[in-house]
């Protein structure tokens, strides 16, 4: 197969003589068998073809292979940062595989998620790899039906059943069960719950309400329309408005609880000293706030990564047995938007 760099053509074959190996060689390592050759071998072989400029014609081998070497990363929402760095670390994976990406925001929708599931049927991707917030592993069935492996990743525990569709989780309510307890134990009641429609929020309402329930506190649930710092902000203002006492805000992710910081401000209300506020997620904004937000670290780029490996391996081995959940770590990180209630302080 021949390849345009630097206005010649430069082929598999001149890669393999000047690695002196055999081109099947260069061909294992180029479709993602690189821990099938030894790794000296593998180094001289990517050594080459950085030298040379050597890029795969993608097209020509999709014609060849009836592969077209491309992934479907499926997000609901690109805009919210915890989202990017899960992308870049699935495409370091698999780039390195000899895969492209294919980033695909679904806005959290039905219809988009079918367009995904449709495309990926029509040979336009080898491998779906994301977040899905509406289709089950019976929408995703025909997939692995045809081929087509999926890694979902999800906020609990999930299986796909008989099916070769890998899942990856994080144990979302054991998460807010965990932030809602430590709010507890530093004293504080009157804890609010502010959440969003879809995604994550039930499981992490459960964890809350769990951990509300086992101290005897009455728990405070705002529902809010989208996950946004807007719609957290709007939802802090309601809290303040009302005149009910509450001492700490939960909110379900951390733009949500970044609004509420700037809501609580703008009232005129010290943030943690009146109310505390914690949030998810553990974006790059949560430690650049004043106060710094305490916030559940889910470590999205661990995710990627580990998600992008496992369909790599359903690619190269063609394995079609029944995936087993992967349970991924969290971790509470606890920063300055967190301190005992006013009366504590006192």
């Amino acid at each position: 197969m021949e390849f345009n760099v630097a206005g010649r053509r430069i082929t598999q074959k001149e890669v393999a003589e000047r690695a002196g190996v055999a081109q099947a060689t260069v061909s294992l390592v180029l479709n993602g068998g690189r821990d099938k050759v030894a790794p000296e071998t593998a180094d001289r072989i990517e050594a080459v073809i950085a030298e040379l400029g050597y890029q795969p014609n993608r097209f020509a081998q999709a014609l060849r292979t009836s592969r077209s070497h491309v992934i479907a990363c499926v997000v609901p929402d690109l805009t919210n940062p915890f989202y990017p760095s899960l992308v870049v670390a699935v495409q370091k994976v698999v780039r390195n595989a000899g895969y492209e990406v294919i980033t695909i925001d679904t806005e959290g929708e039905l219809a988009n998620e079918r367009q995904v599931v449709a495309a990926a049927l029509q040979g336009r991707y080898d491998g779906v790899v994301g977040v899905f917030f509406n289709l089950s592993a019976r929408d995703l069935a025909p997939l692995g039906k045809n081929g087509v492996p999926v890694v979902r990743i999800e906020v609990r525990r999930k299986s796909g059943g008989s099916l070769p569709i890998d899942d990856l989780f994080i144990d979302n309510q054991a998460a807010a069960r965990a932030v809602t307890t430590h709010l507890l134990g530093l004293g504080h009641r009157a804890i609010a719950m502010v959440a969003a429609r879809g995604g994550p929020q039930s499981v992490r309402l459960q964890g809350y309400l769990d951990a509300m329930a086992a101290s005897g506190a009455e728990p405070i649930v705002l529902e809010a329309t989208h996950f946004t710092v807007e719609a957290g902000s709007e939802m802090a203002d309601r809290i303040v408005a009302s005149d009910r006492r509450v001492t700490a805000i939960i909110a379900a992710n951390d733009l949500m609880a970044i609004g509420v910081i700037k809501s609580l401000l703008r009232n005129g209300l010290s943030v943690p000293h009146d109310i505390s506020v914690a949030g998810f997620d553990d974006i790059m904004a949560s430690a650049l706030v004043t106060p710094g937000l305490t916030t559940v670290a889910q470590f999205q780029d661990r995710l990627g990564a580990r998600a992008a490996e496992k369909l790599l391996s359903r690619l190269i081995s063609r394995e079609t047995e029944p995936a087993q959940p992967e349970e991924m770590p969290f971790e509470l990180v606890i920063r300055a938007s967190v301190a005992p209630p006013p009366d504590v302080q006192n």
